[in-house]
């Protein structure tokens, strides 16, 4: 206590993260509030505009399609993405983008997915395009998500992929999305995934950890964000005592039987003590989780200085644990 009032202390950040959030300026802490939800979403479609399948197939490094397969409400997007001229099934990375589950395509992501994993593990990724949130609340996206694993799984011969090596993953909402779908596929016997990969999860719509807290005001993607973002998804039934695990996984009181997981989170983010707590809730059911947490990383460190030591070795250590899944 200092003068009568509580200090409020902050994990440092990586002074490679710190530099990148710097010259980002105002626009790296940003709050995302109700009524600038709109604007947001119009200008993420901007910064970020879907590229097209030509530009996805890097002058035929890559075969890409996309596919409209059956959901639960009409359609569902699917984008597949494969290395050229292999015709082996291949292990399969379903995957979720992030972007609070108000924003982003499943266009955008594909290019460092398929740079940084397609090629070295020789692997296939479907990216989902889920609809988003205020437009489709909540079960939209998750259902969206299982249908298309379902379908995935179910044409596995078709798309050239390996259904006994799938594995789901996804970023930030994407990330809170996979382990929903994790949850929602196991208790409906659905599709059953060998690992599931949870990168700065989004899992607890109550935004009352002490990380949550604590980085108010100072994480890249802070609390006051995060309310805007679930409201958005769960309109009426925000903050409802019995909402679901499969609208926020953290929500769950019984997590075993579960993909064997792998989950990261920054010491200065906001998702960090949820994301610590979902791993350790894994462990207590007997489940399977490889948990880093990773010293001075924001929310979305690795977008930000994706050149930063921190940043490479976050994305070794993914790698290396998608690489000992798929070869089990």
């Amino acid at each position: 206590m200092t003068g009568g009032s509580a200090v409020r202390r902050v994990p440092p950040l990586d002074p490679q993260v710190r530099a990148a959030v710097e010259a980002a300026g105002g626009r790296a802490r940003e709050a995302l509030t109700p009524e600038g939800l709109a604007a947001w979403q119009e200008r993420d479609a901007a910064v970020r505009p879907r590229p097209t399948l030509e530009r996805l197939r890097d002058g035929g490094r890559f075969e890409v399609a996309e596919l409209r397969v059956p959901g639960a409400d009409g359609e569902v997007t699917l984008v597949s993405a494969r290395p050229a001229g292999v015709r082996e099934a291949l292990p399969v990375l379903y995957y979720l983008h992030g972007g609070g589950m108000v924003t982003g395509n499943a266009w955008s992501v594909l290019p460092r997915l398929l740079r940084s994993w397609a090629l070295p593990l020789g692997l296939a990724v479907v990216s989902v395009e889920y609809r988003l949130a205020p437009g489709t609340r909540f079960p939209g996206a998750v259902e969206d998500a299982y249908a298309g694993l379902g379908w995935v799984a179910g044409h596995a011969d078709a798309l050239g992929v390996d259904a006994r090596r799938l594995v789901i993953g996804g970023k930030s909402a994407g990330g809170g999305l996979t382990a929903a779908l994790a949850l929602l596929s196991r208790d409906r016997g659905g599709p059953a995934p060998i690992g599931q990969l949870l990168m700065s999860p989004m899992l607890d719509d109550r935004g009352d950890t002490f990380s949550s807290h604590q980085m108010a005001g100072h994480d890249t993607w802070d609390r006051a964000s995060n309310a805007t973002a679930w409201q958005a998804v769960l309109g009426d039934r925000y903050g409802a005592a019995d909402l679901p695990p499969y609208a926020a996984p953290a929500r769950a009181t019984d997590l075993s039987g579960l993909p064997a997981a792998y989950v990261d989170v920054g010491s200065a983010e906001t998702f960090r003590d949820e994301g610590v707590a979902y791993a350790d809730a894994i462990w207590r059911a007997g489940g399977e989780a490889e948990l880093h947490v990773w010293p001075g990383a924001c929310h979305g460190f690795d977008t930000l200085a994706p050149d930063a030591a921190l940043a490479r070795d976050a994305q070794e250590a993914r790698t290396r644990w998608l690489r000992r899944v798929l070869q089990r």
